[in-house]
């Protein structure tokens, strides 16, 4: 399971988002999953801004859902700092926490990320 949250929509939280999503369509018979947290302040615009990323980049494996509040679920102690964190699951423990400050989700974080689902599929 890979859970994705995030303050901010931007093209590189995009780019990651399509890129999970195909890794989900490509491991469905290993049941791959994930999903998209936006914390929000304005719900009714988050939820427009959502529609507009699945239809322009065809997500179609990733949920995409919101979050009232920019702090999240208090569960998964989301840091304050971090605008982007993506916890990689099995078996109801977190593998891989990756946590990135304002700006700091760039093609490369993204790379790692998507080379560190290899550690939920095994």
């Amino acid at each position: 399971m890979v859970n994705i949250f995030a303050r901010k929509i931007t093209g590189d939280l995009a780019s990651l988002v399509k890129q999970i999503d195909k890794v989900v369509a490509d491991h469905q018979d290993e049941k791959m999953a994930a999903f998209l947290v936006l914390l929000s302040e304005d719900s009714d615009a988050d939820e427009r801004q959502l529609k507009q990323l699945a239809k322009k980049h065809g997500i179609a494996h990733v949920p995409l859902t919101i979050f009232e509040g920019m702090t999240g679920p208090s569960a998964y102690k989301i840091s304050k700092e971090a605008e982007v964190t993506v916890l990689l699951w099995r078996e109801q423990t977190v593998k891989v926490n990756h946590a990135f400050a304002k700006g700091k989700l760039n093609k490369n974080a993204i790379k790692k990320i998507v080379a560190d689902t290899k550690k939920i599929l095994e």
